[in-house]
């Protein structure tokens, strides 16, 4: 691109003084920078002389921003001198000078310009208003303020386009607007910054559709010239060639002018502020940039612009990465522009690569369409190891990042062997040996790649854009009824599955679960196509149900998935278009399923599409229900003729037991749909639990679905009683049944069995809660009589069990060789019951059920478990402080207690303090703290309580008369000191006297102070607590000012020698004045600087104030600057200081009880805080 002018288009003579180039001229004079940050319109140092007036002066009038003067500070140097050239009269001026004409006094001087006193004050009163408040036009958040930024946008691009034949080429207007803007985009205020930039960018971006207009202009004129000179000599007109040739010049001319404006703006702006610290400035020069290479690519489309579009692929922040990832898919969207993007690519191609696994969902979802568009138009740029980091992203969580995923893997694999081709402009029809080769690739793909067990999850990442294949039923049955097919096994089961996700994707139109979607629901055409698709899949898979079923009924893992179709069927179809030939196949085949399977899968499957059919508004509701009754009298005749065999022998052999067993969870699991009361099953099935628990001879595999069964029993007697006013006999019966089942539940506990024993712990916490005085809420108290209190023997046969089954400590997972998968899914499934267990006995305590001191058996492993079920215990905890908040403190230190006695019952007093099991007590006690939250007002009582109960329990056994030794819990007072930060100033002076009168009563050595006391009473001193919260529990002030350095240090020393309760003051943030992004610099003390250039300050972290043992997490981290009173230019930085805005302070990150930190993620996330830049940093590198 040429320079800003040529000398041909406006002739200067830069040897007289007195001549003056154009404020654009000496915007892009000699300097460090290129583009004056506050160039003046009327300044009279020529530009040659610009760096010898400089050196002679050696004062702050510099116009550079390197310099580190403020643009409206040098605007008002320059207007005073231009006040002091000004003569005492002026010839006036009719109108504006034309284009290369000079308006001289008599005198020899230039026009002067008004008096610009009124611009000064405005900019002043602007600034000062901006600074004192961060809100602007451009970040305010109100639908009228955007509608503002939207049309102060239109606004520049209509200017530009109403100016393009006349104003634009006359050198004063744009001239003098472009370095207005120049200099404010480097200003200290943001909103000057930011608006300016915006206004700058959006002014290139109507430049270029100008420059874009002359090259099309240049072209159509070059194209008339050679036109008309090939002409015959008697027919060509010399007139027209020379104006042709004027027209040329005058378009050469102005695409020079226009080309010099941009080069401006580029260099003046676009250069320093796509690496601003404000991340909203970034993107819109990404933004921008982007524009101008796909509207004029062959200017702006070069490695020398595209390399900032690659650097800032690198930006922390997600907006500025986002703009990346449009700008680039909107050139290689286009194929004329991807042979010019060749050596882009294979620079940056790995970043791109890997910014599918970005943090940011929708910056992932960007990157993965960007690789697709890639794919589609440069053929071999991907390779097989680029695409094979993007498959697995099919089972993304996030639907809108997996099926941008699904579209890359379909263009990929499917599109090239399944291409429909077009015939007369309509898509033809595809022919079942295509949709047969697409089945057969996904088949391919999800078991070989073996990256997920559920098909389920790439069904929908493919849905939105392979949605007609997918639902392409008769090719998937066809396929699944072929008599000579070549699947496996296992396509023959993915294949199923895939069938059975297809339907429930077209049925119900959600994606799996687990799987994330912003949508809120379907519009009104999805509903009309979900329901036509409803209706297709039902009439095609009624008449096939059968069949499926029949050729797969002897394998359980295919049959459970066809019988879940029913779930998704329009039922309605059997009876409308009369297919009750095909309901009798299926309630046939659905029989057999029953009687020929004991898998808990198939018979809940077959237990629910039978509860589906037994609707009592279908038509065919009486000839299910007798299929029903067929079914359950057929179950039940061999359940009381293979108890009756139990019963009267005392051996059975393992076909018996296995059919008895069988039969016992068919019924259990129809007990679970169906209402199987009139069939008696309490008695007989009481009676095996009875003889199981007295004898034991009856084998566990009979034990489990009994009692599920007599469980559920009593619930559907529950039901019946509920839903109409039963009798008194009828309660009296319930609640002796249920209290003899739970004398059952509770002999099983100790079974040596431990399937037995989890089943009973389950089913017996279920009944106590249900049978629990919230029965009785919503106005059904004549369930009162049913209302169960277990005993205590009961509640500590449950404590008990929690201890022996859940708080152990399962072997690691992964801990072996790669082999070991199926060992490591064994674990977790059992974790997952352990989960249950504790889910189920918190939920005891919750409701009342239990006592809640038995809740310190649970908050003592907090701590210890808080991997596995951290998240259940702080819920409880959570729920119990609701319920009672001193109860559930004084629980808390119950749980402190009872870990404490158990070690010293274990070790000893002797070095307790020192073992790693009280190092995990310091850290539980400082859990239970955080827990308390902000609200230290509200929680004074409570936490002065705490430690006095603690204290008392550090002092109840004292050594022997005479004896010098600590007390045997005189360590505790360690656990209590992480309490102390959520005292008050009177609190800790109050706690420390009765610490003194309690210790009165201990002999002690002089001189020799115990340890624990020691570090208790450190606690509560005043210096301790560096964080303590206000007393009216208001959060502190988010963002101070930057004084006197001379003043903090006064303060500072002042604070040091207070005995006050307040906080001891720390020095204040300073500002962060640099308005471009650097690379990360490390922090270092005050005698150690790092030199940095382009007026950017070095930031270091203060030292502590005098006193001061350690600081809490949720404060602050302070830096002061380095001062150097040697060094220049420390007037204009004390003055840039003071220019901070509000955004680009450092917040203090409030202590909050929803989140729970050790020491070591504490340190890091303050460490974190440290570095100012963090999210602001690139990493720059040469293209």
């Amino acid at each position: 691109m040429p320079t800003l002018r040529s000398s041909s288009s406006r002739p200067q003579s830069s040897s007289s003084p007195s001549s003056e180039s154009s404020p654009l001229q000496r915007a892009v004079g000699p300097g460090p920078r290129g583009l004056s940050a506050s160039s003046s319109s009327s300044v009279s140092v020529p530009c040659d002389d610009w760096d010898s007036n400089q050196a002679s002066k050696g004062d702050s009038e510099s116009l550079s921003s390197g310099e580190d003067s403020d643009f409206e500070d040098s605007l008002r140097r320059n207007a005073k001198k231009r006040a002091a050239k000004r003569p005492l009269k002026t010839t006036p001026v009719a109108k504006h000078p034309k284009k290369g004409s000079r308006m001289v006094h008599a005198r020899g001087q230039k026009e002067s310009e008004p008096p610009t006193s009124n611009l000064f004050d405005a900019v002043k009163a602007a600034k000062s208003d901006m600074q004192d408040s961060g809100d602007y036009p451009l970040t305010a958040p109100s639908p009228s303020w955007k509608k503002f930024q939207g049309s102060f946008c239109e606004f520049i691009r209509t200017l530009v386009y109403q100016c393009q034949y006349s104003l634009l080429y006359d050198g004063f207007p744009m001239d003098n607007l472009i370095s207005l803007l120049t200099g404010l985009s480097d200003s200290q205020v943001r909103a000057f910054r930011h608006t300016s930039t915006l206004a700058a960018m959006k002014l290139m971006t109507s430049l270029v559709r100008v420059a874009l207009q002359l090259s099309l202009h240049k072209d159509n004129n070059q194209r008339q010239y050679e036109a008309e000179r090939n002409k015959g000599p008697g027919l060509r007109a010399p007139e027209r060639l020379e104006s042709l040739l004027e027209k040329r010049k005058e378009l050469q001319e102005h695409q020079e002018e226009i080309e010099g404006m941009m080069n401006a703006l580029f260099r003046g702006v676009f250069v320093h502020r796509y690496r601003d610290v404000l991340p909203e400035i970034r993107a819109i020069c990404i933004e921008e940039i982007g524009s101008w290479m796909q509207s004029y690519s062959t200017s702006f489309l070069t490695d020398s612009y595209l390399k900032y579009i690659g650097w800032t692929l690198h930006d922390k922040h997600r907006e500025v990465r986002l703009k990346c990832l449009k700008a680039l898919k909107g050139l290689y969207s286009n194929r004329d522009l991807t042979a010019r993007l060749e050596l882009f690519t294979s620079r940056f191609k790995e970043r791109m690569v890997s910014m599918v696994m970005d943090r940011e969902y929708d910056v992932a979802v960007e990157a993965v369409s960007l690789l697709t568009v890639i794919l589609k138009n440069m053929e071999g740029v991907l390779t097989d190891t680029d695409c094979e980091s993007i498959y697995p992203v099919v089972y993304a969580s996030n639907r809108a990042l997996a099926s941008a995923a699904g579209e890359f893997l379909y263009w990929k694999l499917f599109y090239p062997e399944c291409e429909t081709r077009m015939m007369g402009g309509r898509e033809r029809r595809r022919s079942p040996r295509a949709q047969r080769t697409f089945f057969h690739l996904l088949l391919s793909f999800f078991v070989e790649s073996e990256l997920h067990d559920h098909a389920a999850y790439l069904v929908d990442s493919l849905w939105d854009c392979a949605g007609p294949q997918l639902k392409d039923w008769e090719s998937l049955t066809s396929l699944l009824l072929e008599k000579d097919q070549n699947l496996g096994d296992v396509q023959e089961s993915t294949l199923i599955e895939i069938l059975v996700s297809s339907v429930r994707q077209a049925s119900e139109g959600h994606p799996p679960v687990g799987r994330v979607t912003g949508r809120k629901g379907l519009t009104l055409k999805e509903r009309k196509i979900q329901a036509d698709d409803k209706v297709k899949l039902t009439e095609h898979l009624i008449p096939l149900l059968p069949q499926l079923l029949a050729k797969f009924s002897a394998d359980a893992e295919k049959v459970a998935p066809l019988l879940q179709l029913l779930n998704y069927f329009d039922l309605n179809i059997y009876c409308t278009r009369r297919l009750e030939k095909h309901l009798e196949l299926l309630l046939q085949q659905l029989q057999e399923v029953v009687v020929k399977h004991a898998e808990p899968a198939v018979l809940e499957a077959g237990a629910h599409a039978l509860y589906l059919l037994c609707n009592p508004e279908f038509t065919f509701f009486s000839r299910v229900d007798f299929a029903r009754s067929q079914l359950v009298d057929l179950l039940t005749d061999r359940f009381q003729q293979e108890l009756e065999e139990l019963l009267q022998s005392s051996f059975l052999d393992e076909d018996e037991v296995y059919s008895l067993a069988a039969t016992l969870k068919r019924l259990s699991a129809f007990y679970n749909a169906h209402d199987l009361t009139r069939w008696e099953l309490y008695e007989p099935c009481y009676q095996l639990l009875r003889k199981a628990v007295d004898t034991g001879e009856v084998p566990h595999q009979v034990t489990l679905p009994a009692l599920t069964l007599v469980y559920f029993s009593i619930l559907w007697m529950l039901t019946h009683i509920s839903g109409s006013g039963a009798s008194q006999k009828q309660l009296l019966s319930l609640k002796g049944r249920m209290v003899a089942f739970c004398e059952l539940c509770q002999s099983c506990l100790s079974d040596v069995d431990p399937e037995i024993q989890e089943q009973a712990f389950v089913l017996l916490s279920d009944l106590l809660l249900i049978f629990s005085p919230q029965m009785i809420v919503g106005g059904r108290d004549f369930l009162r009589p049913l209302v169960f209190f277990p005993e205590a023997t009961l509640q500590s046969e449950l404590a008990s069990f929690l201890m022996d089954h859940v708080f152990i400590q399962p072997g690691e997972l992964g801990s072996g060789e790669p082999g070991h998968s199926q060992e490591d899914h064994l674990q977790i499934e059992q974790l997952h019951q352990r989960r249950r267990l504790l889910a189920g006995f918190c939920k005891l305590l919750l409701y009342g059920v239990l006592e809640m001191d038995a809740a310190s058996d649970v908050f003592k492993h907090y701590n210890k478990f808080y991997n596995d079920y951290g998240d259940i215990i702080k819920e409880t905890l959570t729920r119990a402080r609701q319920i009672d908040r001193s109860h559930c403190s004084r629980i808390l230190l119950l749980s402190l207690k009872q870990l404490y006695t158990e070690l010293l019952q274990e070790q000893g007093p002797q070095g307790l303090n020192e073992l790693p099991a009280f190092i995990e007590m310091r850290d539980l006690a400082r859990r239970f703290a955080l827990s308390f939250g902000p609200q230290q007002l509200q929680n004074r009582d409570l936490v002065v309580t705490l430690h006095k109960e603690g204290i008392k329990f550090s002092l109840s056994e004292l050594p022997p008369a005479g004896s010098t030794s600590q007390p045997p819990n005189l360590a505790f007072l360690e656990l209590l000191s992480e309490f102390s930060p959520r005292l008050f100033h009177q609190d800790k002076q109050l706690l420390l006297s009765y610490l003194e009168k309690c210790l009165h009563r201990v002999s002690q050595a002089p001189g020799h102070p115990w340890g624990p006391v020691t570090t208790y009473c450190h606690s509560l001193s005043p210096v301790e607590n560096t964080a303590e919260a206000s007393p009216q529990g208001y959060p502190r002030s988010k963002k101070r000012r930057i004084e006197d350095p001379s003043r903090q240090h006064r303060e500072d020393i002042s604070a040091s020698q207070e005995e006050s309760v307040q906080l001891i003051s720390i020095p204040p943030t300073p500002t962060l004045t640099s308005t471009a992004v650097k690379s990360r610099q490390p922090l270092v003390g005050l005698e150690e600087r790092e030199e940095e250039g382009n007026s950017e300050l070095a930031f270091t972290q203060s030292q502590p104030p005098l006193g001061t043992q350690r600081s809490r997490p949720s404060s602050p981290q302070h830096f002061e600057t380095p001062l150097n009173p040697s060094g220049p230019g420390l007037g204009n930085r004390l003055t840039r200081l003071s220019l901070m805005e509000d955004d680009e302070e450092v917040e203090i990150q409030n202590e909050s009880s929803e989140e729970w930190q050790d020491p070591a993620k504490q340190s890091s996330s303050s460490e974190h805080r440290l570095d100012l830049l963090d999210s602001t940093e690139l990493s720059i590198e040469d293209f």
